[in-house]
């Protein structure tokens, strides 16, 4: 059996609902149905509010605090095929939550390899983000990353900007993070037009390049071990790698 939901966090805790409280025995989980033709039989579940606090006020009695931060931070992992090993991981947490913590489980070995790798983007991010300054002078930052991260990059560069509003666009996915004044929160961008930069921008953009130029030793210079350190993925939006 495959089943399919509409991506959503409230719409997956729908579906473990299903698959608990009817004993289904799902094959695979899709957001959307591939296109090739499946000969299985599809169920597709609709997203309830209801079942989903049920889920997850029974995650909450039943797990310990840093799981569900867990299966949370696993949802942000939107690039990857995940629903299947966080099923099995949440029906093993209903039955036994000693046996989440059991990396000889296959699902609790994934999972927790897959939270590794979203924090090692998010510190990765933290360093090659390039925020530019708008004609209001609030700080702002696109992004094209591998997983859902504005969040945790907000919340790190709350600690730094504490007294700057800033902005962190995340293109593709449509979201940001927009701090302003003492208020922070993650909306959608339906639409998206190019802000205006401040007067100033330009010239920061210069001396950064200007800096980044000084500090190269051309002798030495060693373009593979430059894109180990700073991967052609992080290079969209940093300044010292525009024309």
């Amino acid at each position: 059996m495959i089943l399919l939901y509409d991506g959503t966090f409230e719409g997956f805790l729908s579906l473990v609902y299903e698959v608990y409280y009817k004993k289904l025995k799902p094959t695979k989980i899709y957001k959307t149905l591939p296109n090739e033709i499946i000969f299985e039989e599809i169920l597709e579940i609709n997203s309830s509010k209801e079942s989903g606090i049920k889920v997850l006020n029974a995650i909450k009695t039943k797990f310990p605090k840093e799981i569900l931060e867990k299966i949370l931070n696993i949802f942000m992992c939107d690039s990857k095929k995940f629903e299947m090993a966080l099923l099995e991981y949440i029906v093993i947490g209903f039955k036994d939550s000693k046996q989440l913590y059991n990396i000889n489980n296959s699902c609790v070995f994934y999972l927790n390899n897959l939270e590794k790798e979203l924090f090692r983007v998010v510190h990765k991010l933290t360093g090659f983000i390039r925020f530019e300054e708008l004609e209001d002078k609030t700080l702002y930052a696109k992004i094209e990353p591998k997983f859902n991260i504005v969040y945790f990059l907000g919340r790190h560069f709350l600690k730094r900007f504490n007294n700057q509003n800033f902005i962190i666009h995340d293109i593709n996915r449509k979201l940001a993070f927009v701090k302003m004044q003492n208020d922070y929160s993650i909306k959608e961008v339906a639409f998206f037009d190019e802000p205006n930069y401040s007067s100033n921008e330009q010239k920061f953009q210069k001396l950064w390049k200007s800096f980044f130029s000084g500090v190269t030793i051309n002798e030495r210079t060693n373009l593979k071990l430059q894109t180990q350190m700073v991967p052609l993925l992080y290079r969209t939006y940093m300044s010292e790698f525009k024309n």
